[in-house]
């Protein structure tokens, strides 16, 4: 039957069989449909090598201003566009490297503009961007701008009143826009902008078109900055108007993700051991926290560290991932703390601690938002915002069973080669390092396709993964 289903996929695919973002559900009919044999595959030595795609760094976006909150001159060199999310802990942490770009290079030089980008699983992210436009109507976008991220954990309706009271706008306006959604049209367009290019998680910005992704150091912002900078110089002193400087750069500019090959694997010396497979299995304790459906037709194993910036950054793509396939992905998040970063083990525990009162990825973007403070009284003051039991959350978290667990996760990490962090594997098949949404895109796709040849075949959702 195995043999059937393999010749069932690669029929699939050689007639052009694609599936997205949208959930397959299994037939009624389980028979599969005969159809002819596909051509026969060349021999696995005459394959040619394939590296995976990588997304061009150096691409240029095509996201267009419209009428967003923007900041600075409409000449500036410039322009900076950020998709956000005001509940979002990563976007709180850019918001203070977005105020160390406009003090360090001026209205002048940099004009800085907001999209919003609301993620469906933080709960008053959707009225707090209904809120900042309400403010943009009023002329008071980045006065409410400052103060819902200075609050981001205060952003239900009473709280949001209080601040546009604070800012004295006019209330019964206000009101009305959060009563009557005026801005959701406007919000659901921008959340589709950032989606088709490929920045559907928080936060995610656009530098004269380019993308940088994530809550990423000034100096990573300055150094593409700084190139652009000397891009539109170059434009300026070819008679391109200072005012029509951004819509020159986006002429040309890509409507999709760019994708290029990535470097070809080296070729193994004769004395070098045998590859590891190309699919692992990969367990999911009991103990493991997980977000998705229980069972599911792409299983994504992480093994991660909360000191690791990497493991920062791959957290962000696995909001989006977990955003785009909210019934086909299950993300199962398990520990691999290194031994060069002190806090990381601490932390994990303190993570597994809130798992126990249903709190751990709650905690977990806690964690990574403040990623360079962690210690002992972070967790507790942690514990206190997300209103655990804290005589519960001490004992577990220095329970014996809770560093076991901790100790497991990273003992079975060494063994199936996810020793670095992140390391990912998408239904057993190995991915590392903190790549773009893009490419896990592409392999989930694919992984979706198998799980709908297996279920056409008879595997029950439930095995799919096994």
């Amino acid at each position: 039957m195995k043999g059937n289903v393999i010749v069932a996929l690669i029929v699939g695919a050689a007639l052009g069989f694609v599936v997205g973002r949208a959930t397959v559900k299994a037939p009624e009919d389980k028979k599969v449909a005969a159809v002819a044999a596909p051509t026969a595959a060349p021999k696995p030595a005459e394959r040619p090598a394939a590296p995976g795609n990588v997304e061009d760094a150096n691409a240029i976006y095509r996201v267009p201003m419209g009428d967003s909150p923007a900041w600075g001159s409409a000449t500036a060199k410039v322009t900076i566009i950020e998709g956000t999310d005001f509940e979002c802990p990563f976007c709180s942490r850019a918001n203070d490297t977005l105020k160390q770009i406009k003090q360090t290079y001026g209205a002048q030089a940099v004009r800085v503009a907001i999209k919003q980008n609301p993620l469906p699983f933080h709960k008053n992210a959707h009225m707090a961007a209904e809120a900042a436009l309400a403010a943009h109507e009023q002329g008071k976008y980045w006065e409410l701008h400052d103060k819902m991220f200075e609050n981001n954990k205060a952003l239900d309706r009473p709280s949001l009143e209080k601040y546009a009271q604070e800012l004295g706008l006019d209330m019964p306006r206000f009101r009305a826009a959060l009563d009557q959604q005026k801005f959701k049209d406007k919000i659901d367009a921008e959340q589709k902008l950032l989606q088709s290019v490929g920045a559907g998680g928080t936060p995610a910005f656009f530098i004269n078109g380019r993308k940088v992704v994530g809550a990423q150091p000034f100096e990573t912002f300055k150094k593409v900055i700084d190139e652009e900078m000397k891009k539109a110089e170059a434009l300026l002193a070819g008679g391109v108007p200072a005012a029509g400087l951004y819509d020159e750069m986006q002429k040309t500019a890509a409507s999709a993700p760019v994708m290029v090959p990535g470097p070809a694997a080296a070729k193994p010396s004769p004395q070098a051991p045998p590859p590891a497979a190309e699919v692992q299995k990969i367990d999911v304790p009991e103990y493991s926290p997980f977000v998705g459906p229980k069972h599911a037709k792409v299983t994504i194993v992480e093994w991660s560290d909360f000191q690791c910036p990497f493991c920062s950054r791959g957290a962000s793509t696995m909001h989006e991932v977990v955003k785009a396939y909210p019934e086909d992905v299950k993300l199962v998040f398990r520990h691999q703390p290194l031994s060069f970063h002190p806090n990381a083990a601490p932390a994990a525990k303190a993570a597994m601690a809130a798992a126990r009162q249903g709190k751990f990825f709650e905690m977990h973007d806690k964690l990574f938002a403040e990623q360079k403070d962690l210690a002992p009284e972070k967790y507790l003051q942690f514990a206190k915002e997300l209103k655990l039991n804290m005589a519960k959350f001490k004992a577990d978290m220095e329970s014996a069973e809770i560093a076991e667990q901790v100790r497991k996760d990273s003992e079975r990490g060494n063994q199936v080669g996810a020793n670095g962090t992140p390391t990912f594997f998408v239904n057993g098949k190995k991915m590392e390092g903190a790549q773009p949404f893009e490419t896990f895109k592409q392999e989930i796709d694919k992984q979706i396709a198998v799980a709908f040849v297996l279920m056409m075949a008879g595997t029950k959702l439930p095995d799919v993964y096994e």
